[in-house]
């Protein structure tokens, strides 16, 4: 389960007013922004002001956050103003990420820290590292989004900055938390608190109380979970952080629902169905708030728990109009769409960064060559820009690993870096791969006999169960169509043990099923499995959503296989049969008539 902890936004303070995130501070500053003190006037004061009502609108309304944001921006360039410029592009990067834009938040994100470079300004700069790993964050990027909150941490410990050390280590535990760290994290998480208790920071102590209780949840300590969540849900609503408050009701209705779904906790019946309409109570009140201030990544993840738990209180048609919903919150997140402009929006971070080497070398030759009698000067510029360019190379080292693991995240490495270098990525030939397909028998008639809600949730359940085989034994899962399901081993990294590690992916997807067979009869389907080694090519298709997939006569033979296999049977070729002999016990089945193949020898795997 994707647990969505409470991230503490790092706001740019400096040259803004204090915050106070509620209704009434922000009508004050409306008021201040139309008297006759500001009306009408174009200076560095109004600037500020707008600013800070964009930085008060993030946890509220990030709609009107972005208005008064672009207003800010458009009079700071005005203004030509780059402090100014550069605390706007920090709004607008903050509520579009409260809005879940998260390529429109990084394109801001890092407009805003490139100014703050130019000007050296560490504070704004730290505060920048912390709202890029936010972006990170959330889109389940948990490496890149450690690396700069550490940044972040460092800088501001530079600067004894307590405010933001607290908020740094919390976020930190946080990340610790999503990468099923629970310890690491309660650890950050309790440091982070009570430094937010020693500075008065209410929000901060909220937020941690938050990510705590997450911390519990992950290692099944429910009621401390309960305890300090529903602590955390008190503060925010107290506050009007809408935002926090959100992320806290649903991790509330997540525990509810750990906790029912947890065999080890002792509860009757009646019990047990009483947490679990706590659950959808907590996640229904999170998706309300949600649809208000248009979170989708609130909403995909809330929407998913929730129709687990409706579900599990056998409410199935309002289970599958929920996990509809999820699907399609999901696909506006975590579409491909957005991923690309991420990696674009880092790939052009990294050629501004490679144009300022450039630029610094460029000077450096014209300086040099200004005469003996500028030697002194020339010495001295030398020494200067040699320490920078040191910097710059490091800085650029970092941002393409950044860029690169990135990439690696959509496509297989070869791929990627084809793609990276080269704007496209040619099809390649892969010699020794295994190829499986499954396909469950008779579907069609099996469906008639279940409501459509009940077939597409058993067909969701039995492929995200094949799903997390395939990742366990390392085999590249390319497509489904309809109830069909494609997976190949051996690649893009060469697999000597590839035959063997598919049979047992296969036998643990067959066990699977056997299982779900005995405990849902006619509910459920019969699973046919084929197998086949040989040799594919395998790249993208298509430029919009492209796709990776494979081709070639190993793919024709393998769905052979999968037809004249049995139901609850795995039937491999004699090529596969020649490569896990030793390992597997098979019977021969002699030679079968396959379409376009001819005669073909097949084996049955025991």
């Amino acid at each position: 389960m994707k647990q969505l902890f409470t991230i503490i936004i790092l706001f740019h303070t400096v040259l803004l007013f204090a915050q106070k995130q509620d209704r009434a501070r922000i009508d004050s500053l409306l008021k201040e922004l139309n008297s006759d003190s500001y009306q009408n006037k174009e200076d560095t004061n109004n600037v500020k002001l707008l600013n800070t009502i964009a930085y008060s609108y993030v946890n509220i309304d990030p709609a009107e956050g972005i208005k008064y944001g672009q207003q800010g921006l458009s009079l700071a360039e005005r203004l030509t103003w780059n402090k100014g410029i550069a605390i706007a592009d920090g709004a607008l990067g903050v509520n579009y990420f409260s809005r879940s834009d998260y390529p429109k938040a990084l394109e801001y994100s890092l407009k805003s820290l490139k100014i703050n470079e130019e000007l050296n300004d560490k504070k704004a700069m730290a505060s920048n590292f912390g709202n890029i790993a936010n972006i990170y964050n959330n889109q389940s990027n948990y490496t890149i989004a450690l690396e700069y909150y550490t940044k972040a941490l460092k800088m501001f410990e530079d600067l004894s900055d307590k405010k933001g050390i607290a908020i740094s280590m919390g976020n930190i535990g946080n990340t610790y938390a999503n990468l099923n760290n629970n310890p690491k994290a309660l650890e950050y998480s309790l440091k982070a608190l009570k430094m937010c208790e020693e500075t008065g920071n209410e929000r901060g102590i909220a937020s941690n109380l938050g990510n705590i209780s997450g911390a519990y949840t992950g290692m099944s300590n429910y009621p401390k979970a309960l305890e300090y969540g529903l602590k955390a849900v008190k503060i925010f609503e107290e506050i009007g952080d809408k935002n926090n408050l959100i992320a806290n009701l649903g991790n509330v209705g997540e525990c509810y629902l750990d906790m029912a779904r947890d065999t080890t906790v002792k509860q009757t019946d009646i019990e047990k169905t009483e947490t679990l309409h706590k659950a959808i109570d907590y996640l229904n009140r999170a998706i309300i708030l949600a649809k208000e201030i248009g979170d989708l990544d609130y909403l995909q993840t809330y929407s998913q728990n929730l129709s687990d738990a409706q579900e599990m209180t056998g409410d199935f048609k309002d289970a599958l109009a929920s996990y509809k919903q999820h699907v399609i919150y999901n696909d506006s997140v975590f579409g491909r769409e957005n991923k690309i402009k991420i990696i674009e929006l880092e790939m052009k971070r990294d050629q501004d960064l490679k144009s300022l080497a450039q630029a610094k070398k460029h000077n450096e030759r014209i300086f040099f060559i200004t005469g003996i009698g500028m030697l002194l000067l020339v010495i001295v510029f030398v020494f200067k820009n040699y320490t920078s360019q040191k910097n710059s190379n490091k800085l650029l080292s970092i941002e393409k690993k950044r860029s690169d693991d990135l990439l690696l995240n959509i496509l297989p490495v070869e791929v990627a870096d084809e793609l990276k270098e080269t704007g496209t990525a040619a099809a390649k030939y892969f010699d020794n791969v295994t190829v499986m397909f499954t396909d469950f028998v008779d579907f069609t008639k099996a469906g008639e006999k279940m409501t459509p809600q009940q077939l597409v949730d058993e067909l969701h359940n039995c492929f995200k169960t094949f799903d997390e085989i395939m990742r366990k034994y390392g085999i590249e899962k390319i497509k489904t169509v309809g109830d069909a399901y494609l997976a190949v081993s051996g690649l893009p990294v060469a697999d000597p043990e590839h035959a063997v590690t598919m049979v047992k992916a296969a036998m643990e997807i067959s066990h699977f099923m056997r299982e779900r067979k005995k405990h849902l009869g006619e509910n459920t389907f019969e699973v046919r499995i084929g197998i086949h080694s040989g040799n594919v090519v395998a790249g993208i298709v298509g430029v919009i959503k492209f796709a990776y997939d494979i081709w070639g006569d190993t793919v024709n033979t393998t769905a052979r296989m999968e037809e004249h296999s049995e139901a609850g049977k795995i039937n491999i070729s004699q090529t596969t049969y020649e490569l896990v002999k030793d390992k597997f016990r098979c019977s021969y089945r002699g030679e079968v008539t396959a379409k376009n193949k001819g005669n073909l020898k097949m084996y049955f795997v025991d």
